[in-house]
């Protein structure tokens, strides 16, 4: 008997063609509504390989059920969604995609900087509903990006891609990380900072960090007081990193100047989002890395890890417990 694979998204057919010919492949039938959780349970009962999306929670529950579940591939670089403690304790394999969106979620995030630093998608706005009557000296006047300061907090490798973007817009780069990045900073100038100087001296604070027990609410309104006025904050990382009450009440109260999301505490957010009332912010819906080549890699990436794991072999890129 084939070794059964449930993908709970549906991908297109071409992308999963590899693996038909080698295993049982059953996949949820909708691309834009997520699995229900108990299909997605009973799925994993049957199941020896599991792709999955961030909105699919790999909890003790589901990994208990799969008695044949040898791998959960996880079609993201960040796995906040799956115990990988229990997994690693029922020895389960999860892997990830890393590496093959860094370019394509570097480009969405300066995307973000630029937007909101230059008040783009309001200028759209204006013109589309029929406000643009004349010319004016400071007609949605921004604020420029060149020569300006970038604060990366989280200088992992899509840190580093965001900074060689900075370096062309001659940016100074500051970041603040767990550890310091030498290659980063002999490569691309940039400087390891304590996260509070970082949030004092950027003209865009810029999060990468991924989501952890110690970022979580990371952004606060201290956080935001501590900024300049004139800031932008950016992330395009975890929505729970930031407290967005206090984001609201910053941009609000016109602590910091604007912000560019495309990340969200809950996602999707519904129309009546409160930072959405807000001409200020730049809202996207989670697409960083979702340019088509890049999307494609990543599911490659994962049958991959799958074809591996189920073949006897190590993945490509298995997470460790930390």
């Amino acid at each position: 008997m084939k070794p059964y694979i449930f993908i709970s998204r549906k991908l297109p057919d071409d992308a999963v063609a590899i693996l038909k010919e080698k295993y049982d492949v059953h996949m949820w039938d909708q691309e834009d509504v997520p699995v229900p959780y108990e299909i997605f349970l009973e799925e994993a009962k049957k199941a020896d390989a599991l792709l999955t999306m961030l909105s699919e929670p790999v909890n003790e529950e589901v990994l208990n059920a799969g008695e044949r579940l040898k791998i959960v591939a996880n079609m993201a670089v960040g796995y906040d969604n799956v115990d990988v403690e229990a997994a690693s304790r029922l020895g389960v394999t999860v892997t990830n995609t890393p590496d093959v969106l860094n370019d394509s979620t570097a480009d969405l995030t300066f995307a973000l900087v630029l937007a909101a630093a230059r008040r783009m998608v309001e200028a759209a706005e204006f013109v589309k509903e029929g406000n643009w009557k004349s010319w004016s000296p400071l007609l949605l006047a921004g604020q420029d990006v060149h020569h300006k300061t970038i604060g990366i907090v989280g200088m992992g490798n899509i840190g580093k891609t965001v900074a060689k973007r900075a370096t062309g817009f001659e940016m100074e780069i500051l970041y603040h990380n767990r550890s310091r990045k030498q290659d980063a900073e002999q490569e691309l100038g940039a400087q390891y900072v304590s996260f509070d100087e970082l949030l004092e001296r950027s003209d865009f604070v810029v999060c990468l960090t991924p989501l952890t027990d110690d970022t979580r609410n990371l952004f606060n309104r201290n956080a935001f007081k501590k900024m300049k006025k004139q800031a932008v904050f950016v992330n395009s990382s975890r929505g729970p990193v930031v407290n967005e009450q206090d984001l609201y009440n910053a941009l609000q109260e016109g602590e910091i100047a604007a912000a560019g999301l495309d990340v969200f505490a809950e996602e999707p957010i519904g129309s009546g989002h409160p930072l959405l009332e807000l001409k200020n912010v730049v809202a996207m819906p989670h697409i960083g890395s979702a340019s088509r080549e890049t999307r494609f890699a990543m599911m490659k990436l994962c049958m991959d890890n799958i074809d591996l794991v189920l073949s006897g072999n190590p993945p490509k890129t298995p997470v460790k417990k930390k």
